[in-house]
């Protein structure tokens, strides 16, 4: 027994420690809201302040849909869609809910000190009696008057308590509260829509969703006015009734009973009756142009059977209706003396023009900033047109720059980046710059040599730099002012070797390489004067070129500032994948091969002639001796010339090579001759290392 019983504690003890902790985290959380003042410019709040303006929009759409409540059900009465009311008053209700959390929230946001304002945004109140007491001196009135639910108290309570009374009575009753509470809904949105810009900077993010925006607020304008203008037309036709009524209740013939126009009265005996023998029906039809009651604007809800329709079809009807005489000024409309028909006509021209004005106005201003930038490009293209066609330039120049100028609008979309990056603090210029460059950089093979801190830097400077077919960059003995690395398209590097004669040297840059790498070198030597070096290259675009531009003054100052540079390994690395180097490494090989080959020759030809003279045999000795004598003079001179020949061979090589050994030396002094520029190789020698050495 005792050992169940246990049991059973341990069981529900469990259950106890559970239960305790589920309320010391609600009770956490109930302290923590107590305590917790927002933000006015935090992330939540602002999400809020976006949502309860999509919920103001919806429940100013939602509140004259009220007026599509009365309807023509039956000949010569009115009665109410209780179906439709059911289904509005829901959806009211849920935006009344949001209108609560909207005041609730408010008691618990901060407010900045109007004596703060001096410098920067100012100093936040987060204290929650003060944020109290300037809410309800301020707002609280406003915002309790659009969150009473005002219609479905006057539809569910007053018109059922007043079921004695009169038809258009109720439904102007619930017309009369809806307009009223309708004032305060809607200048909610205007400090609502200057809240949103105050904290975001604007209400819709893009071109499309503002346009959107100001085109929704100038349907739900018309949306009000169509339902305005059914209401009316309903009440016309219901005075319309009254009128002939009043005439036959005048004449005493037939009486006509205020119940009569209501449609729960249709199946009463008395009422078919009067129906039959009453003249109301006639006399207040509109489609009859021959009555005396004149309905002016308000004919075709019942010439076009609007007021009897389906809910969907008189909406859509009374919304076209609006937006019709809304964009025309009510200049279509028809109307009579009648007073109230009158005014409401002045309204509807005055309130057309004034959203027209401002709405579509904004709309368009929308829309335009969309193309802004193309006006922008047409106009600057076609003022380069007429500058190029009156400086008279030749064709084929002015074709190049118009090809430039599309180029770079394709590129660009006529955006200056550099200008946007200036405008932004050092720090998060140096992320965006990391951001778009690392990954194009790394491609190079010479920066993948580099470690993070270094290509940072070099990162931080690049700058981009976009080039049409046709363009040169630089050219063979011009200053080189920048170093350039193709991320895209193609280049044709090539060299005379400083104009020598017979001399063409030409290579394909794709992207990963680079040129200019004579500015590497000025940059890591110490004593590199002002001065910039030539280049030893032209460089021209083959295609259309996109790369970045590493300035001389930013080489510098990286070279001078990260100690990273100087390494054997970028050495290596630069040794490989210069082009000047690999220019140079060629020649030489060149150049060695062919001495070996001269020396192979000579060698060769050295050989064989003394094979041939060892080859000839020894003169015969029985010759007599007149013969011999005679012969003797001639055998010497033969002797002699072939002697000759023999020296004559060579002497020929021996010029040769002191002339190869007089040019080298000259080079040599050339080399050493402290006049003359070191990175200026007027012909092609070993090209000048950088300083790579660490200090």
């Amino acid at each position: 027994m005792n050992r169940i019983i246990s049991r059973s504690a341990s069981r529900f003890r469990h259950f106890r420690r559970l239960a305790t902790e589920t309320e010391d985290h609600h009770q956490a959380h109930h302290i923590l809201w107590r305590h917790q003042i927002l933000d006015p410019g935090s992330d939540i709040v602002t999400h809020w302040n976006h949502i309860f303006l999509l919920t103001c929009l919806l429940a100013l759409f939602i509140d004259p849909l009220y007026f599509y409540l009365p309807s023509v059900s039956g000949p010569a009465c009115l009665t109410t869609e209780t179906g439709l009311g059911i289904l509005v008053t829901l959806f009211r209700s849920v935006t009344d809910l949001f209108y609560l959390m909207h005041m609730i929230l408010k008691f618990r946001t901060a407010f900045v000190a109007p004596t703060s304002r001096v410098f920067g945004r100012g100093e936040l109140v987060m204290d929650a009696r003060e944020i109290a007491m300037r809410y309800l001196k301020s707002d609280f009135i406003v915002d309790l008057a659009a969150m009473l639910p005002i219609p479905q108290i006057v539809i569910w309570l007053v018109i059922p308590a007043t079921r004695n009374s009169r038809v258009d009575h109720a439904n102007n009753t619930l017309s009369l509260f809806v307009l009223i509470q309708y004032v305060p809904r809607l200048f909610l949105i205007f400090p609502l829509n200057q809240r949103i810009i105050k904290t975001t900077g604007v209400v819709a993010k893009t071109a499309w969703a503002g346009a959107a925006y100001n085109l929704l607020l100038y349907v739900l304008a018309s949306h009000v006015l169509g339902a305005v203008w059914y209401l009316s037309s309903i009440g016309r036709q219901f005075n319309c009734w009254k009128v002939e009524c009043a005439k036959e209740n005048a004449l005493g013939v037939l009486p006509c009973l205020p119940s009569y126009l209501d449609c729960n009265s249709l199946g009463r005996a008395e009422r078919k009756y009067w129906l039959n023998i009453t003249n109301v029906l006639a006399n207040c039809d509109a489609k009859n142009k021959d009555i005396s009651f004149k309905f002016g604007m308000f004919a075709d809800a019942f010439t076009n059977d609007v007021a009897s329709s389906r809910f969907i079809e008189k909406f859509l009807y009374c919304l076209w209706w609006g937006l019709r005489n809304l964009s025309s000024y009510g200049q279509t409309l028809e109307t009579t003396t009648f007073l109230g028909e009158t005014l409401f006509c002045i309204f509807l021209s005055i309130l057309g023009l004034v959203l027209f004005s401002f709405f579509i106005g904004n709309m368009q201003t929308y829309l335009q900033s969309n193309t802004i930038r193309l006006e922008e490009w047409r106009i600057k293209k076609r003022d380069t047109e007429e500058w190029m066609r009156h400086r008279q330039l030749p064709p084929a120049l002015q074709e190049r720059v118009l090809r430039f100028v599309q180029y770079k609008w394709l590129a660009t979309r006529g955006v200056n980046e550099e200008s946007i990056l200036l405008s932004l603090p050092l720090d998060l210029r140096r992320e965006i710059q990391r951001h778009l460059c690392l990954a194009l950089v790394r491609r190079v093979p010479f920066f993948s040599q580099m470690d993070d801190q270094l290509l940072d830097a070099i990162c931080e400077r690049l700058i981009s730099s976009l080039n049409t077919q046709g363009t040169y960059f630089v050219r063979e003995g011009d200053p080189v002012n920048e170093m350039l690395f193709i991320i895209r398209g193609q280049l044709e590097s090539s060299t005379t070797n400083g104009g020598r004669f017979g001399f063409f040297n030409s290579i394909t840059l794709r992207p990963g390489d680079f040129c200019g790498e004579e500015l590497l070198t000025w940059a890591l030597m110490h004593n590199s004067s002002v001065n910039l070096p030539s280049s030893t290259r032209t460089v021209r675009a083959l295609t259309e070129v996109e790369a970045f531009a590493l300035r001389a003054e930013d080489l510098k100052f990286v070279a001078s500032q990260f100690k990273h540079l100087h390494s054997k390994k970028l050495q290596h690395a630069f040794r490989y994948y210069s082009h000047q180097w690999r220019t140079w490494g060629a020649c030489f090989i060149q150049a060695a091969w062919r001495r070996y080959w001269k020396k192979k020759l000579v060698n060769y030809l050295n050989r064989e002639e003394s094979l041939y003279y060892m080859s000839v045999p020894d003169r015969e000795s029985n010759f007599d001796d007149d013969i011999a004598d005679r012969s003797f003079e001639g055998d010497r001179s033969s002797r002699n010339n072939e002697n000759n020949v023999k020296h004559l061979g060579a002497t020929i090589l021996a010029s040769k090579f002191a002339a190869n050994t007089r040019r080298g030396a000259n080079q040599k002094d050339l080399i050493g001759d402290p006049a003359s520029t070191s990175l200026k190789m007027p012909q092609l020698f070993k090209p000048d290392e950088p300083d790579f050495s660490v200090d």
